[in-house]
């Protein structure tokens, strides 16, 4: 069985970066699959079973960067041997990313070494409890925090200004000239707080794999270096090219670290809707224990406590009602802003809302199994997918510096053999330098990514894997199932035909079939005869895409559609045949020679479906109804809801074949089911949407789930996938534009009809506002409004 785990990475700045580290770990031994994501500065990896992560780490170090590992030291209470000790360090070894464990029995003390993105404190804790003992309170996590460009951009700032009023002020204002060595000291704190950048050059030079860093430390430090010559060794240069670029420098590194602080400010709103989802959890539970309430930490709930929950209040962790009515605000799981009554037996979720009255709810699911953490799983993994255009920008990317490298050589070159001097040839070659950064072609995809995933769940919309906002945004085609995806889902029985038996005991012979099936035509048979007394059944056997047979009462029955009528060779009267072509679905019992009751059920659409086909259509796609169900109640539903193309009477494996056969005339098909029956179909498709309800987002099948209880939220899913596609290409197109326009402006090119080179200070800021571009253009996607269209 593969591990899934996630790995902080710090200290990549661009997307050659991201194309190394993910080399370094895909050499790794034992590693299936490796996602790096510049956004979120983290590495998704799928592992074969048993494989040393700290190899693995390894691997993340030897690349030049460090991975993101936490040690916690937790009271533990309740052991009282050796066997306690070991039983709490095996707890704690079967967590994925729990990379130590250590319990010490003396000091009653755990002490665990811990990839935090893969596993929280929490859970560990909870591990702990459910080994038989209790986490303390008041244990410190000694994770080291991630070093931000704040405090470095605070001392560079006024530095980098007071270098430049040195250099440029007599030439601006009525000022004295000041001596060089002037600028040199106001200069040297800007270089310290700069050192980052010259750090991970030496990294990345060592393994012959350049980065931005690269580029900005050799612009910098090279501007620093001739100016440093230049003051102290002037002899080295002749005198019309002995001029200090310390106020460039400076402002260079001063820049750099005001883009880079404004990205990480803006890549943290990218990812901002994880961390929304998981702020909705509440700290602290209200415990009914023996009649008494106390309050407890949330994260220490487990399944079975009994928790109270007074209105107005946030619900701590996913359960069923046991005492009490309210409504509860479901928006931030379903994006339905109308609260929806609770009521003994119902299930709620946890971080949802209370509504007027309290609740009394036992506890069911707890830590990462909750819908929250789930929802949060998801949309992480959804986050770290890469579409093909950004695949290809990385390999770009893992070239691109060393060429830009060449060009800033040959620039100097040519500079230094045909223009009017030294100084000339250093600024073209500054510039080049620093107008040349692949941060925006990292930043492409994985910023976009991470906001309308992050918008889609907000909405109710949970990608399971981001190649599906791919999928959805090119599909051509999309493919409905009918009983529950078109439909409401809750047929009711509304004709009933005897034969050979009165209608009610056929009706009672057929709910003792149907008894403990969970097929949505089973249930309304098994609602229009609770009145009835219902014999027990055996030897139950069902009959894909046919129907179900058994024995009732000493008889061999069968109870089904026409297809299993016609194989058992019996003859259906007018009457019995008719129910299809009033628009019911025809259901028949037989005891296998003749017919003995014929019943019509009826499956109304919801309200939405036919403005939502509607919808569909005006979007460009081509609806296809498919179902097991008989041909004409299939086509009288699509007729009623403006579908053209019918693919009805097709039995479970058939419809994997029917979206091939879709698929073989070269369409992009996206295929709608409720997750349960339709499995394979959905696999099979471009893209699958699954039909959820609220509290079942664990659907294997589906690409895309669907929380919210209508069909609009379909077109939802289409609309913003079109929407991050096109806000992607826009967010490359910026960044491949920018570098083909100005590297050669900032080699040179206008000088033969301006006479002028660009400043360096400018190239910095322009690579800087190249990376704020495509962020901000990301962060539109926030925007993104549900039911934004509007069809009759």
């Amino acid at each position: 069985m593969a591990l899934e785990v996630k790995v902080g990475v710090r200290g990549m700045t661009c997307a050659a970066c991201v194309a190394r580290v993910e080399r370094a770990l895909k050499r790794a031994e034992g590693v299936e699959e490796a996602r790096v994501n510049l956004t979120t500065e983290e590495a998704f990896l799928r592992l074969q079973e048993g494989v040393d992560l700290r190899k693995i780490l390894k691997r993340v170090e030897e690349a030049g960067y460090e991975p993101v590992v936490a040690r916690a030291e937790i009271p533990v209470k309740g052991m009282t041997c050796a066997a306690c000790v070991a039983r709490v360090e095996r707890a704690l070894a079967k967590l994925p990313g729990v990379l130590a464990a250590s319990v010490n029995l003396a000091t009653e003390k755990a002490f665990v070494e811990y990839l935090p993105d893969t596993v929280s404190l929490a859970r560990i804790r909870q591990a702990i409890r459910e080994a038989g003992y209790e986490p303390l309170e008041g244990a410190e996590e000694a994770q080291e925090k991630a070093p931000t460009y704040r405090k470095d951009l605070l001392l560079a700032l006024p530095f980098a200004l007071l270098t430049l009023l040195l250099a440029m002020g007599p030439m601006l204002l009525p000022l004295p000239r000041f001596p060089g060595f002037l600028q040199a000291l106001a200069a040297l704190p800007v270089l310290y707080a700069g050192r980052r950048f010259f750090r991970q050059a030496l990294a990345e030079a060592r393994h012959l794999a350049f980065g931005m860093s690269t580029l900005v430390a050799l612009g910098a430090g090279s501007a620093y270096l001739y100016s440093f010559l230049v003051l102290f060794l002037p002899g080295l240069f002749p005198e019309e090219a002995r001029h200090l670029y310390l106020e460039a420098g400076a402002v260079i590194l001063a820049l750099i670290l005001l883009g880079k602080h404004l990205e990480e400010k803006a890549k943290g709103k990218a990812s901002e809707a994880i961390r929304k989802l998981l702020a909705l959890r509440p700290k602290t539970a209200r415990v009914v224990q023996e009649g008494e309430e106390k309050e407890i930490p949330a994260e220490a709930l487990i399944p079975g406590d009994l928790v109270r929950v007074l209105p107005g209040e946030r619900i701590p962790a996913d359960g069923v009602v046991v005492e009490g009515f309210s409504h509860v605000d479901e928006a931030m799981l379903t994006g339905e802003p109308i609260p929806k009554a609770k009521k003994p037996g119902d299930e709620v979720v946890g971080g949802t809302v209370n509504g007027e009255g309290p609740l009394l709810i036992r506890v069911s699911r707890v830590g990462e199994a909750t819908v929250l953490a789930q929802m949060a799983r998801l949309v992480e993994e959804a986050q770290a997918y890469k579409p093909r255009v950004q695949e290809v920008a990385d390999r770009i990317a893992s070239v691109f510096v060393p060429i830009v490298l060449i060009i800033a050589l040959i620039t100097f070159t040519l500079w230094i053999l045909y223009g009017p001097g030294l100084s000339y040839a250093f600024v073209a070659l500054l510039s080049v330098l620093l107008i040349a950064c692949p941060c925006a072609m990292g930043l492409a995809t994985p910023a976009a990514i991470a906001v309308a995933t992050g918008r889609a769940a907000q909405l109710g919309l949970l990608f399971r894997k981001g190649t599906a906002l791919e999928a959805l945004a090119r599909a051509d085609t999309v493919v409905l199932d009918k009983t529950g995806t078109l439909t409401q889902g809750k047929p009711t029985l509304t004709e009933r035909l005897g034969f050979a038996l009165d209608p009610l005991e056929a009706l009672r012979l057929a709910a003792a079939l149907e008894r403990g099936s969970e097929h949505p035509i089973a249930k309304a048979v098994l609602d229009a005869a609770k009145d009835l007394s219902i014999p027990e059944a055996q030897a139950v056997r069902a009959l894909p895409g046919e129907g179900i047979e058994g024995v009732v009462e000493g008889k061999k029955l069968y109870l089904g559609g026409p297809a299993l009528m016609e194989r058992l060779g019996v003859a259906l009267p007018k009457e019995a045949w008719e129910l299809s072509e009033k628009g019911y679905t025809p259901l028949y019992l037989a005891d296998g020679e003749r017919l003995l009751a014929a019943f019509g059920v009826f499956d109304p659409p919801k309200p939405e479906a036919r403005r939502v086909v509607a919808a569909l259509k005006a979007l460009g796609l081509k609806p296809v109804l498919l179902t097991g169900d008989h041909p004409i109640p299939a086509r009288r539903v699509a007729e009623a809801l403006g579908i053209e193309e019918v693919l009805a009477g097709v039995r479970p494996e058939g419809k994997v074949e029917a979206i091939r056969h879709l698929q073989a005339q070269g369409r992009k098909v996206i295929f709608v089911g409720d997750g349960i029956n339709d499995a394979a179909a959905l696999a099979q498709a471009d893209a699958g949407i699954a039909l959820a309800t609220g509290t079942d987002i664990a659907v294997e099948a589906g690409d895309v789930i669907l929380l919210s209880p209508s069909l609009e939220s379909l077109v939802d899913a289409i609309l913003l996938a079109r929407r991050t596609l096109r806000t992607i290409y826009l967010n490359f197109f910026w960044a491949y534009a920018y570098n083909i326009l100005l590297i050669p402006v900032a080699a040179g090119i206008l000088y033969p009809f301006t006479g002028l080179l660009l400043n360096p200070m400018l190239a910095a800021g322009a690579m800087t506002l190249s990376s704020l571009f495509v962020l901000s253009n990301s962060l539109r996607l926030k925007g993104f409004q549900p039911r934004s269209f509007t069809v009759a």
